[in-house]
Order: C-alpha cells, then structure tokens, then sequence
C-alpha cells in the first residue's frame, strides 16, 4: 500500500489505458483529459486495457 500524505489528492481515470504508452504520454493523458498537472505532486490511477 502507498500512503497518501495528508492533504493529498488521488484522481482515478475511468475507462481503460494503454499502458504501453511512456511516462510522458500518460502525462499527457493527465494534462488532457483530467486538466491536472502530472507534476503536482498528486496521484493519477488508471486501469489497463483488457487483452484481446
């Protein structure tokens, strides 16, 4: 388990992430369908796409 500082935010994504995609493509992801900045210091969590 990952500890949450006191004040901290976690943002979860609905829908599924292709988690082949790099750091700086899902922080491009957070930039532009959360309209959070993915250096805030806050937490984004996604789901992986299911394999077909």
């Amino acid at each position: 388990m990952i500890p949450v500082p006191a004040g901290g935010r976690v943002f979860l994504a609905a829908g599924p992430t292709d988690m082949r995609k790099g750091f700086n493509s899902l922080a491009v992801l957070v930039q532009d369908h959360l309209k959070r900045d993915p250096f805030s210091g806050q937490a984004f969590c996604s789901a992986a796409a299911a394999a077909t």
